[in-house]
C-alpha cells in the first residue's frame, strides 16, 4: 500500500510558501463591494472560480459565474477575475481579451506570470502549482491537481483579508449562506 498524503502535504506546503501575499494585497483594490466581479475558469479551475465566487457572495460582494444562465453582461468598470493553471486556456484568454477590450479591472490567477493570461491582468496573483502543461512546483500528483488545491487556498485566503478589510464578520457571512437546507 502506497503512502501519499505526507507528500501530497509536502507539496502543498511548498507552494503556499512560494505565493507572495502582497500580490494578493495588490488585487484588493479592485475588489470592492461597488464593483460588479465576475469571475472565470474552465474545468477544474472554473469548479474554483465558483467557489471564490460563493465566497464573495457570503462576505457580501456582487459576483457571478461566466457561463452560468443568470450572469449579465459585463460593462465598464466591473472586475474580471481570472483562473487558468497554465494561463494559456483559450477560451479564458480569449474572453479576457473582450474583456480588456470593455476596459474591465482584470485579476488573473495562474502559475504562469509570464502567460498570455498574465499579461492581460492589472494584477497578477501567482499559485505556482504544477498544471497540465508542466509550468509550476512539480507533483507526484496528475494533470493541475496541485495547482487546483493551492489556488482553492489562496483565493480563501483572499476572501479572508477581503473580509476583515470591509469588517465582514463570521455571522454577517452565516447570514447569507443558504438558509433552506
Amino acid at each position: 500500500m502506497t503512502i501519499v498524503l505526507p507528500d501530497i502535504m509536502k507539496e502543498i506546503n511548498t507552494v503556499m510558501a512560494l505565493v507572495d501575499e502582497k500580490q494578493l494585497d495588490q488585487a484588493m483594490p479592485y475588489l470592492t463591494k461597488d464593483k460588479r466581479i465576475f469571475v472565470i475558469g474552465a474545468g477544474r479551475s472554473g469548479f474554483q472560480a465558483k467557489g471564490f465566487a460563493m465566497r464573495l457572495m457570503h462576505i457580501g460582494y456582487t459576483d457571478y459565474v461566466m457561463g452560468e444562465t443568470i450572469t449579465p453582461s459585463i460593462q465598464k468598470g466591473d472586475t474580471w477575475v481570472a483562473i487558468s493553471g497554465s494561463g494559456t486556456t483559450k477560451g479564458i484568454v480569449a474572453d479576457t481579451e473582450a474583456a480588456k477590450k470593455l476596459d474591465l479591472q482584470i485579476v488573473a490567477f495562474t502559475s504562469n506570470p509570464e502567460s498570455p493570461l498574465a499579461k492581460l491582468a492589472d494584477a497578477v496573483v501567482v499559485v505556482p502549482g504544477a498544471t497540465k502543461t508542466g509550468s509550476g512546483v512539480k507533483s507526484i500528483q496528475l494533470l493541475s491537481t496541485l495547482f487546483d488545491q493551492t489556488v482553492h487556498i489562496t483565493l480563501d485566503a483572499l476572501c479572508l483579508k477581503l473580509a476583515k478589510r470591509d469588517d465582514t464578520s463570521n455571522a454577517d457571512a452565516l447570514h447569507e449562506h443558504v438558509n433552506v437546507e
